[in-house]
């Protein structure tokens, strides 16, 4: 058995116990009886998420996905270590504690079996987006509207900065100084739904994408190219694992 695995494994066993447990509804919702078979629709149309809530934030924590997530995340932890050695053998320090500090912070982050998909109950109804069926243990979660952005990664310190109307990604970077480990080449931004799109912010491939969404994440990716044992899969995975974190407000 790989090391992968076994970490996966044990992340997979550290939640177990938590996971077992009937589909419910959080945030601003109605309480619902839930009964097997029950499909997506059925879960909204009883819970009548508040039509003023921010649906755009609305979280699927899906049982049959938690193992993946689990393998996911010991990947990410894996390349961290690695990266981590690697610095320290190249003699960069900064690098090698960064990488260190990015792998506690993951460590402390929950595996949660999210699953990327449209959970505005209008567009489920009316066949915009699939009506899904719902495993025994899953949640959805429909927080309230976060009036935040966060920058997350080879920053000095992870910032929650206040939302800004229209304000594009290069802004928010500007308010929260990276390392000098940082990629200085692309951010990875994670919108409040789950989905990842990276933007190039170097001036060679500036990219600035559409202004940001109240709760997205900014993720600096760190360096890991100049190195002997490069990683290059750790800063994708990693943005695609923050992906599956829900709002910090309504997290399990």
């Amino acid at each position: 058995m790989t090391l992968r695995r076994r970490w996966a494994l044990a992340l997979l066993w550290s939640c177990a116990t938590a996971c077992q447990a009937a589909v419910t509804v959080s945030g601003d919702t109605q309480p619902i009886s839930w009964r097997p078979g029950m499909r997506l629709l059925d879960v909204m149309t009883a819970a009548q998420p508040d039509a003023q809530g921010y649906w755009l934030a609305a979280a699927w924590l899906h049982q049959p996905l938690l193992e993946r997530q689990a393998r996911l995340k010991a990947g990410v932890l894996f390349d961290l270590d690695t990266l981590r050695r690697a610095a320290w053998a190249a003699g960069r320090e900064s690098r090698a504690r960064a990488a260190a500090q990015l792998y506690r912070q993951v460590l402390a982050l929950p595996v949660t079996g999210r699953q990327i998909a449209k959970l505005d109950p209008v567009a489920v109804e009316v066949g915009f987006a699939p009506n899904l069926p719902v495993s025994e243990g899953d949640r959805l979660i429909y927080p309230s509207r976060p009036d935040t952005v966060r920058v997350f990664g080879a920053v000095v310190a992870t910032c929650t900065l206040a939302f800004q109307p229209m304000q594009l990604a290069r802004a928010y970077l500007r308010a929260c100084p990276a390392l000098a480990e940082a990629d200085a080449d692309q951010v990875w931004l994670i919108q409040p739904d789950g989905h990842v799109t990276r933007l190039g912010v170097a001036p060679w491939n500036r990219a600035d994408g559409l202004p940001l969404a109240p709760g997205s994440t900014l993720l600096v990716p760190i360096r890991s190219d100049d190195l002997d044992t490069p990683t290059p899969e750790l800063n994708p995975q990693l943005a695609e694992f923050i992906g599956t974190q829900p709002l910090a407000e309504v997290s399990p």
